[in-house]
């Protein structure tokens, strides 16, 4: 929402974490912290001082829902075992387990669809 909203407003402005915190209603700590992955992960820009704030690093069709999602949930997955840091490869079913490799290929076509969906599409 805060990428979705820096992308309609940015027009050379920065944005705030305290603008995008009260047009949704939302908490400016977790508004804060997301803004700060983003800018960790070199998608947003940020600007100190009084006229300072957030802005997009890329144009909005350069911008992936994956890059996105990455910069502020690193190990999203919709099983633990398919975390690609390999945290949480000893599962106590893995000798029994049928569904880790149809759920990788389930993975695998939400990226697909993640990756080639840009912050554009969602304007």
């Amino acid at each position: 929402m805060a990428a979705r909203y820096m992308a309609i407003k940015n027009h050379g402005t920065a944005i705030t974490a305290k603008e995008i915190a009260s047009n949704f209603n939302l908490s400016y700590e977790l508004i804060s912290k997301v803004l700060q992955s983003l800018s960790k992960n070199q998608i947003v820009l940020s600007y100190k001082g009084v006229k300072g704030g957030y802005v997009l690093s890329k144009s909005p069709v350069e911008i992936s829902l994956i890059d996105l999602i990455k910069a502020v949930e690193p190990d999203y997955q919709i099983a633990e075992c398919l975390n690609s840091e390999g945290k949480n490869k000893s599962c106590c079913y893995e000798e029994n387990c049928t569904i880790k490799d149809p759920l990788a290929a389930v993975q695998q076509k939400i990226d697909k669809v993640f990756f080639e969906t840009k912050l554009s599409h969602i304007i």
